[in-house]
């Protein structure tokens, strides 16, 4: 991921703003990633759907997928 200093923006912003047409860039401030800039369409892309994740419990999972998780449940800690 391409990096830009926050002091730097102001002298670059037009290559920011190229570099996050391509891929998100990365704002450091005292070297580390603080911000992150992106294009809008990719902004979109990741949060569309934002919010629609569903849960389900374990015991409502059909029988012979219980199974395979238990084995490999079983597996994992037989391994270790």
């Amino acid at each position: 991921m391409k990096q830009f200093a926050a002091g730097d923006l102001t002298r670059n912003t037009g290559d920011l703003f190229e570099a996050a047409t391509v891929a998100p860039v990365a704002i450091t401030k005292h070297r580390k990633p603080r911000f992150v800039v992106m294009s809008m369409e990719r902004f979109q892309a990741l949060t569309a759907g934002h919010g629609s994740q569903v849960a389900f419990e374990v015991t409502d999972m059909p029988e012979d997928l219980g199974n395979l998780l238990d084995q490999g449940i079983e597996k994992h800690f037989r391994d270790r």
